[in-house]
């Protein structure tokens, strides 16, 4: 008799108990309630890296995309991924360089965009964006894979990769490797709910000085590091600004640097960026292709665009360096000339701290020992290579024949194990690590005379 006489009561009790529970779930993230698991729904699905994916756009009218590609503009499309439908989808290409010699070219493979809230509040699985990134100047397929790889094996905050075969309104066109985009996924994934600010410093052209590209201080107002704040991947407000400028301006005295920089992050990642030769970076002539992360007046480096790396940034230039040997053997200490690291102070005020200095070597030490001393690395580019394979010879765009695939594929292979063979000697003391040390002697360097750099890719490809 009790217990019929408050059923009912119990019964809007537990229906009120289960609606709270449903929006304390939904909404929990916003009155700063965090989940036990900052692991994103998209990390265990696209980007499975053990197998490769399927994504095919459906749009309207893709010749007028194509034709309309080279303004980076957006337009609606559908996007199913592994059988599963998006719909409303932005979609545009990207790249700069590349972007540019595709159309002058007279091709159609551009690298992609595609934006799942460009037009609605929706994503992937917890993903806001992603890149489809077309191998330009990779007849390997891999030189983005293994220095992502390399980042991450170092533990620098890396996006997620995997290789996904595109189609077309259901026609075949071509093997890209699919990235996470740096944005509000890939920040909160590596930095949780209350992130920082993420920048992608970037210049306007090249023959500008770019001190701002270039992480120089040049004076306390904001105006002055335009190739920064104009590039936000995220809504810096005047105190973010002033917060990262102070950074910049301590970073540039080299005094308390940890301070001003995520310094044993930064190490890590000019571990890698020095190891793949990677010319078109900060560490090269333009200064750029990297992101910037600011959290709480503390800067780090965070990898990006590594088709150009393993020493071809060079090739189709009118007078290209295509000398294996001085690349694999490339010094690590001094990974360019004095008056580009006099302009790189992230690098050059780290390295003149001899704690730094040390940890950076005791860093390339464990890649060298870690990624390819242990066999890790020939292991895992079996598998990738083996994995992706028969999705090359089956590619309709390709900027390389099959033939020319495999033949990159054992370029690099060879080239890195060559890298790695250089670097212990230069670590040993056996190689000098320096451009004034190899400039007086060359006789033990490892011999790379069997490497040939352009098999790896160059503009020549893009004409056959």
């Amino acid at each position: 008799m009790l217990l019929n006489r408050h059923i009912d009561r119990i019964c809007i009790l537990i229906m009120g108990l289960a609606v709270f529970l449903t929006v304390l779930f939904i909404n929990g993230e916003r009155i700063g309630l965090k989940q036990a698991s900052t692991s994103p729904g998209y990390e265990d699905r696209l980007f499975d890296e053990e197998r490769v994916h399927e994504i095919d756009i459906v749009i309207d009218d893709w010749d007028a995309f194509l034709d309309s590609a080279p303004d980076e503009v957006y337009s609606p499309c559908d996007v199913v991924i592994d059988g599963e439908r998006l719909s409303n989808v932005g979609i545009r290409a990207k790249g700069n360089n590349s972007r540019r010699l595709v159309e002058e070219y007279g091709l159609s493979r551009y690298s992609l965009k595609l934006e799942f809230d460009h037009y609605m509040a929706q994503s992937y699985h917890g993903l806001d964006k992603l890149s489809l990134d077309s191998s330009f100047q990779d007849n390997s397929y891999l030189k983005t894979w293994i220095a992502m790889d390399m980042m991450r094996y170092m533990g620098v905050p890396t996006p997620l990769k995997s290789y996904a075969f595109v189609r077309v309104n259901g026609e075949d066109w071509g093997l890209f490797l699919a990235l996470e985009e740096p944005e509000e996924a890939f920040l909160r994934r590596n930095f949780g709910r209350d992130h920082g600010q993420l920048y992608k410093p970037d210049y306007r052209y090249l023959n500008e000085e770019n001190a701002d590209v270039h992480l120089r201080y040049v004076d306390e107002d904001p105006s002055s590091y335009d190739n920064i704040f104009r590039n936000a991947r995220t809504d810096p407000k005047k105190a973010d600004k002033e917060r990262l400028i102070e950074a910049i301006r301590i970073l540039n005295t080299g005094k308390e640097l940890e301070t001003a920089v995520d310094v044993d992050e930064v190490l890590r990642y000019f571990t890698v960026q020095v190891f793949v030769v990677n010319l078109d970076s900060y560490l090269g002539r333009t200064g750029h292709n990297y992101f910037l992360y600011e959290e709480d007046g503390r800067m780090s480096m965070l990898p990006w665009d590594y088709n150009l790396a393993f020493s071809t940034y060079s090739l189709g230039m009118p007078d290209p360096v295509n000398d294996a040997e001085l690349y694999v053997n490339y010094p690590i200490d001094t990974p360019a000339s004095g008056e580009v690291m006099l302009k790189r102070p992230m690098y050059h005020e780290l390295m003149k701290n001899d704690t730094y200095f040390e940890t950076y070597h005791r860093y390339m030490d464990r890649l060298i020992s870690g990624y390819f001393e242990s066999g890790y690395f020939e292991d895992m580019l079996d598998e990738v290579s083996s994995m992706i394979r028969g999705y090359v010879k089956r590619d309709t765009t390709a900027f390389c024949s099959y033939e020319d695939h495999l033949k990159a594929v054992d370029t690099i292979r060879d080239f890195c194990l060559l890298r790695a063979e250089s670097v212990r000697g230069q670590l040993n003391g056996e190689i000098g690590s320096t451009i004034a040390e190899q400039s007086k002697d060359r006789s033990s360097f490892v011999d790379a005379s069997a490497v040939w750099l352009p098999d790896m890719g160059e503009l020549s490809d893009l004409s056959d």
